[in-house]
C-alpha cells in the first residue's frame, strides 16, 4: 500500500495499475462470487501497485450516436473494492462519477471510503449539462477537501480533448490546486495527441516553477471490430492509419498489442525528456476472455518497457 502513495507523494514516475469495472447489478450473488475469485487471482498474479475500480455511467447524453452494447448499471464501485475485492493486500483506486450526487449523498459517500485504510479515488465530473441540485466537479472536490483531507484524489486527463482544445493541461493544472494528486487518462491510441498534452503540461510547470504530478497512461486491446467499435463510442480516438491496421489485420488482437507497445514506449521515452513522471494503466473494455487476457499480457510488457 505504502508503495503507491510514496510514488504519488513524491511524484515518481513508473505506477503500474489494472483497471475493471464491477459485474452488473443483476448478476446472481453464486455468479458475484465466482467473478470476485477470478479477478482476484488474476490480480494477484500480477505486479501492481494498485487496482484501478471504474464507475460506469450510461453516458447517452454525451454523443447522439447509438450505443453498441446496452447499458446495464454495475455494483456500486467503492462496494466492489473493498468488499469483495477486499482480500487483495494492493491498493484500490476507486472511480466516483459525481454528476448524480448532491452534498449530502456525496459526503455520505466520502465517510464510507475513509474508513478504509489509505483511501484512493478519483473524482469524474458530468459529460454534459448537469441536472439541478447535483454537484459540479469542482464542488465535489472542495468537500473532499473540507470533510475527508486524507483522502488521495485523482483526476482524469483526456489527451484527444486536448488536440482539439489545446487546453487540457490548464485543466490538469487547475485540478492538481483543487487536490488532485495523480491523474489516469482515458485510452490512449494517439501517440501524437497523447505527446503533445505532455509537452505543453512540462512547459506550463517549468513556467509555474511546479514539479508535474504522475500521469498514468491507459491503453486497451482491441480484438475484433465491436470493441473498436465501442472504443470510439466511448470517445477514444484512433489515427486513421491505426484504425485501418486493425481492421485489416489478420490478428487484430495481437496487433493491437504490438501498437500499444510502441505507442506507449514513443510516450515513456518523451516524457522521460521531458521529466513528466509517467505510469500506465492497462484495461480490457470487453469481457471476451481473449482481450481480457491480451490486456494482462500488454501489462507485463509495459512494465517491461518502463524496466521497473
Amino acid at each position: 500500500m505504502a508503495l503507491l502513495l510514496d510514488k504519488v507523494a513524491r511524484r515518481q514516475a513508473g505506477i503500474v495499475t489494472y483497471g475493471l469495472a464491477p459485474p452488473k447489478q443483476d448478476t446472481a450473488p453464486h455468479e458475484l462470487a465466482s467473478i470476485a475469485a477470478r479477478q482476484v487471482a488474476r490480480i494477484a498474479a500480477l505486479e501492481l501497485d494498485g487496482v484501478v475500480v471504474y464507475d460506469l455511467q450510461d453516458e447517452q447524453d454525451r454523443t447522439t450516436e447509438p450505443r453498441p452494447f446496452p447499458f446495464l448499471p454495475t455494483i456500486d464501485p467503492a462496494s466492489w473494492a473493498h468488499t469483495q475485492l477486499g482480500v487483495l493486500t494492493v491498493p484500490r483506486i476507486v472511480y466516483r462519477c459525481v454528476r448524480g450526487d448532491s452534498a449530502a449523498s456525496f459526503c455520505a459517500w466520502l465517510e464510507g471510503l475513509r474508513a478504509q485504510a489509505h483511501p484512493l479515488c478519483v473524482l469524474v465530473g458530468s459529460p454534459s449539462t448537469r441536472a439541478p441540485g447535483t454537484l459540479a466537479l469542482d464542488e465535489a472536490y472542495a468537500l473532499a477537501r473540507s470533510h475527508a483531507p486524507e483522502l488521495v484524489i485523482g483526476g482524469i486527463a483526456i489527451a484527444e480533448r486536448h488536440a482539439r482544445r489545446f487546453q487540457e493541461h490548464e485543466r490538469i493544472l487547475a485540478k492538481t490546486r483543487a487536490g488532485c494528486r495523480f491523474f489516469v487518462t482515458q485510452a490512449v491510441y494517439d501517440v501524437t495527441s497523447t505527446k503533445s498534452l505532455l509537452s505543453d503540461y512540462a512547459l506550463a510547470c517549468e513556467e509555474r516553477g511546479e514539479r508535474p504530478v504522475p500521469i498514468i497512461l491507459t491503453f486497451a486491446p482491441c480484438g475484433s471490430t465491436k470493441t473498436l467499435a465501442f472504443m470510439k463510442w466511448l470517445g477514444i480516438e484512433l489515427p486513421r492509419w491505426l484504425d485501418n491496421d486493425l481492421r485489416h489485420a489478420a490478428d487484430p488482437l495481437a496487433a493491437s498489442v504490438r501498437l500499444c507497445e510502441r505507442i506507449f514506449t514513443e510516450a515513456w521515452e518523451y516524457a522521460c525528456e521531458k521529466g513528466v513522471p509517467l505510469g500506465v494503466n492497462v484495461e480490457s473494455v470487453s469481457i471476451r476472455k481473449a482481450e481480457i487476457e491480451a490486456a494482462t499480457e500488454l501489462l507485463v510488457r509495459l512494465r517491461r518497457v518502463m524496466a521497473v
